[in-house]
């Protein structure tokens, strides 16, 4: 089987997000034995209101509620941004394979940073962790984003 990067969907998604004015994160949800690509979304937490709005919790919920189902055993999850411990825990609870991120977090990570969710042993599930995918390109995004936030 050979290896394949879904980070460039991530990475559009990412900056789809930052022009609607969301925090540049994009995650995109496989189906490795396929190829498919089950779900994708971009961060719209201030467009939706809503603080759980983040990137990897849309594409759970959407992939979810196509199969009917709350676990997504065997799917591959393609993220900008180390997951915070909200989505860290969303992604244990829904059984995915593999994680495979971009930019680390060092302020809100909930994988490598803070409470390293799948370290803990009350975690449901741990996927296998493949970080620092598209590392430069992936931070690169988000510090552009922020600066052009900062005043002068």
């Amino acid at each position: 089987m050979r290896f394949t990067s879904y980070m460039d969907i991530a990475l559009e998604e990412a900056r789809a997000a930052a022009a609607r004015g969301e925090t540049p994160v994009g995650a995109v949800l496989v189906d490795p034995a396929t190829g498919s690509v089950i779900a994708r979304a971009g961060n719209r937490t201030r467009e939706l209101s809503d603080p759980t709005a983040h990137a990897e919790i849309l594409v759970l919920r959407e992939a979810c509620a196509a199969r009917g189902s709350e676990r997504l055993p065997g799917l591959d999850l393609w993220v900008t941004l180390e997951p915070c411990p909200m989505c860290a825990a969303a992604i244990s609870f829904a059984r995915i394979a593999r994680l495979y991120y971009g930019a680390h977090d060092p302020k809100s990570g909930g994988v490598e940073q803070g409470p390293r969710v799948f370290s803990h042993p009350q975690a449901h599930h741990v996927p296998d962790v493949y970080p620092g995918l598209e590392e430069a390109a992936c931070s690169a995004l988000l510090r552009e984003f922020f600066a052009g936030l900062r005043p002068g």
